[in-house]
C-alpha cells in the first residue's frame, strides 16, 4: 500500500510542478478580481513578508475564518505553556485575514498559506523552518504533508473532519494508497466526532494517533465583535422583539432565491416576519440587498447601521465575525450551502450551541416548517 501511495504521490508532485506557471497566473487573476491580497498575494507562492525570529516555531494552518477561530484558543494555550514559542498562522481567504489580522494576540505571525506546489511549499518550509505543523479540520495537501515529514517536522490534524463526499473520493482504489500514506505521517489526529474518527481509521490512519476531544467549535471566541458591537446587537435584539424572526446563514449564490420564496410564503401567514440573511461571503451581501430591493423587498443592510423602517422585513448581514452572536437573535436557523445541487452544507454546531432549531439539507421548504407557533 505504501509503495502504491508513493507512486501516486510522485504523479501528483509532477503534475503540480508542471501546473505551477498556470497556478501563478490563476493567483494573478484572483488578485485582479480582489480575491487575493493586492500586496501580499506572493505569500501564496511561499514568499514571506515578515521576519522569522529565533527559537522554536509552531505553524497553525487554517483555510477560512471559522477554522482560524477554532485555532486561536489552542494557540493561546500553547503560548501559556511555552511563552518563548513563536507561532505562525496561515489562512487562505481575504475575509479571514481581515478579521484575524485585527484580533489575533500580539506576537502571532499571520501569513497567507502557500499553494500546494513543490516550489511554494519548499520555499515556505525552508524559510520558516517550523518544528511542528497543526492543520485544522480537513487541510490534507500531499506536497505539504510529504515535504514536512521529509524534513522531520511533526504533523497534527485538529478538529479533523472529512465530508461524506471527500471520504468516498479518498476511498477510491487509486487514491486510497495516497491518503493512507499521508495519514501515516501524522503524530496526532483529533477528530471532531466518533463518526469522523471512524472515517479516518477506514482510510487507514494508524489507530494509536487518533485521540478525541469533541468539536472545538464549541470553545471558539468571538472575533470582530467589540463592546460597541455587542451593545449594537443587544439593541438589534430589542428592535426584533415584536417580530417573528428566522435566519438563513452561510447562504451561497443562488440560494437566496429559495430563501426569498420561503420569506414570501411566511409573510402571507405571519406579516410581522423578519428574515435575516447571512451570505457565506459577506461581500455578496450588498449585491443580494440590491437585488431584493429591485424586486420590491424592504431590506436593511447591516453594514449601513440603519434602523429598521416601517415595513422592513429582510435584514442582510454583510459583516464578519458576528455570526455566533447573531444566532442568539433567532429561534430558527436554516444553514445554507445545502439547498442547491453540488453543495455539501456547513457545520451546524454554532447555531445549535446558540439554542437554535436547525434546518439544513435539500429541503422541500414548506412555510409551516418554520411556523414555530405551532
Amino acid at each position: 500500500m505504501m509503495k502504491k501511495g508513493l507512486v501516486v504521490y510522485k504523479l501528483y508532485r509532477a503534475l503540480t510542478h508542471g501546473l505551477s506557471p498556470l497556478i501563478r497566473l490563476h493567483l494573478r487573476w484572483r488578485r485582479f478580481l480582489g480575491l487575493e491580497h493586492p500586496h501580499r498575494w506572493l505569500e501564496r507562492l511561499g514568499l514571506p513578508s515578515q521576519p522569522r525570529h529565533a527559537g522554536p516555531l509552531l505553524w497553525f494552518h487554517a483555510v477560512s475564518l471559522g477554522e482560524g477561530m477554532i485555532a486561536v484558543p489552542v494557540i493561546k494555550h500553547c503560548i501559556r505553556r511555552m511563552p518563548h514559542l513563536n507561532v505562525l498562522m496561515t489562512i487562505t481567504t481575504m475575509s479571514s485575514f481581515e478579521v484575524l489580522s485585527k484580533s489575533l494576540p500580539s506576537g502571532i505571525i499571520l501569513q497567507f498559506s502557500p499553494v500546494d506546489t513543490p516550489t511554494s511549499i519548499h520555499s515556505f518550509l525552508d524559510y520558516w523552518k517550523p518544528n511542528a505543523i497543526v492543520l485544522m479540520e480537513s487541510e490534507l495537501w500531499p506536497n505539504l504533508i510529504m515535504d514536512a515529514s521529509r524534513n522531520g517536522i511533526k504533523l497534527a490534524l485538529l478538529n479533523a473532519r472529512m465530508s461524506e463526499k471527500s471520504f468516498k473520493i479518498w476511498s477510491r482504489p487509486v487514491l486510497l494508497p495516497l491518503i493512507s500514506l499521508m495519514l501515516s505521517k501524522f503524530s496526532l489526529i483529533v477528530p471532531l466526532s466518533t463518526e469522523q474518527g471512524i472515517r479516518f481509521q477506514l482510510l487507514q490512519a494508524p489507530p494509536y494517533i487518533i485521540n478525541f476531544s469533541g468539536d472545538l467549535k464549541y470553545v471558539i471566541e468571538d472575533f470582530g465583535v467589540n463592546e460597541r458591537g455587542r451593545i449594537d446587537i443587544d439593541n438589534l435584539r430589542l428592535e426584533l422583539t415584536q417580530k417573528k424572526v428566522w435566519m438563513a446563514s452561510s447562504i451561497h449564490s443562488g440560494e437566496e432565491e429559495i430563501i426569498l420564496g420561503v420569506h414570501n410564503a411566511l409573510m402571507q401567514q405571519q406579516p410581522n416576519t423578519m428574515t435575516i440573511i447571512v451570505p457565506r461571503h459577506p461581500q455578496e451581501g450588498r449585491e443580494i440587498a440590491k437585488k431584493l430591493e429591485k424586486e420590491g423587498q424592504n431590506v436593511v443592510l447591516r453594514s449601513q447601521n440603519e434602523k429598521f423602517k416601517p415595513g422592513t422585513d429582510i435584514y442582510v448581514v454583510d459583516t464578519l465575525g458576528e455570526l455566533r452572536l447573531l444566532y442568539t437573535l433567532t429561534p430558527i436557523a436554516v444553514i445554507g450551502g445545502s439547498l442547491l445541487p453540488g453543495l455539501s452544507g456547513h457545520n451546524i454546531s454554532e447555531a445549535a450551541a446558540a439554542g437554535c432549531a436547525v434546518l439544513t439539507g435539500c429541503l422541500q421548504m414548506n412555510p409551516r416548517v418554520l411556523d414555530y407557533e405551532k
